[in-house]
């Protein structure tokens, strides 16, 4: 999505353009850290308790939001700790069990542990990711909803320069502007890889948010010419933005799954998240985006599906 991910829009608003603006400072290290901040930071949750976690993105903070409120709904006592920020940065937190359990993308997870992995299907990420996970932590059943990482650009830059397909970037790429989270400098599934796979220099890097409204109000306004959004993105169709084929397969399938610490996984966890995946649908994920996206409460949407799912 991450990475496995998927893992916030222009039409969020103020408020929360504003959390978001305060997401990247955070990502970027000049913000405060929920992880830091908190006065039980570096230490396990209790033993009859789930931290749930979530990166600097509204799509993985609504799943984390789904997946609290179902284990609430089967009595299990719940934490949440949203906004913590990129891979980078849970991940560690996830080891050290200050977290317990987040929602993450099989691609970008596993390009995490595994840099050079070659699997690009679903089955072989799956089969992939589950060797390369770390000891103590494990991914419970991924769903089939699918959240990528997308090249997108103005119709305006796709017609001027004849862009269907991330390829088609490589005459033109010297002269654009890439907009993208700070992270994606490092990545395999960022600008390593645009470079190693596709051959793309881009005449400049511009840190934004991860896939969210700095990104998609740099696209439209031209500050950037090529942004990374998702491919759930409910903006995306709203801004008659187009997205860029990725015919070499950079980005992996992108399979959402809960991924928790092995000493809290019990048979009720296990059961309810799996229930979970099974409900969640690329076309649903699109659809509670565009709830979130209208200023719906988070907490209100997350209860409101479950229910329609049968499972609260």
């Amino acid at each position: 999505m991450n990475s496995a991910s998927t893992r916030s829009k222009k039409l969020l608003g103020l408020a929360a353009l504003t959390a978001t603006g305060a997401l990247v400072l955070t990502a970027c290290g000049s913000g405060g850290d929920p992880m830091s901040t908190s006065a039980t930071a570096g230490a396990s949750s209790a033993a009859d308790t789930i931290t749930v976690g979530s990166a600097n993105f509204t799509e993985s903070q609504l799943l984390a939001t789904i997946y609290a409120e179902a284990l609430k709904a089967k009595g299990v006592k719940v934490k949440t700790r949203l906004n913590i920020g990129s891979r980078e940065t849970y991940i560690p937190a996830l080891k050290d069990g200050s977290i317990d359990l987040l929602p993450e993308y099989t691609g970008a997870l596993l390009q995490y542990f595994d840099p050079k992995t070659k699997a690009s299907s679903p089955a072989e990420v799956s089969a992939a990711l589950t060797k390369a996970l770390p000891s103590g932590i494990s991914a419970l059943k991924q769903s089939t909803a699918e959240d990528k990482d997308v090249l997108a650009v103005t119709q305006k830059t796709a017609t001027a320069h004849d862009l269907t397909t991330i390829s088609d970037l490589a005459p033109v790429a010297g002269t654009m502007a890439l907009g993208a989270p700070p992270e994606w400098k490092t990545r395999v599934n960022g600008v390593v890889g645009l470079k190693s796979v596709y051959g793309l220099s881009f005449k400049k890097f511009v840190s934004l948010d991860a896939g969210g409204p700095l990104t998609l109000a740099a696209i439209t306004n031209n500050q950037v010419q090529v942004g990374d959004l998702t491919s759930t993105d409910p903006a995306i169709a709203k801004n008659k933005l187009v997205t860029l084929k990725d015919d070499k397969n950079l980005f992996l399938a992108e399979n959402i799954l809960p991924v928790i610490n092995k000493d809290k996984v019990t048979p009720t966890v296990t059961s309810t998240l799996n229930a979970v995946s099974a409900a969640l649908t690329t076309e649903g994920l699109m659809e509670l985006n565009s709830k979130v996206a209208k200023l719906d409460d988070m907490s209100d949407v997350a209860k409101a599906w479950l229910t329609s799912a049968g499972l609260s």
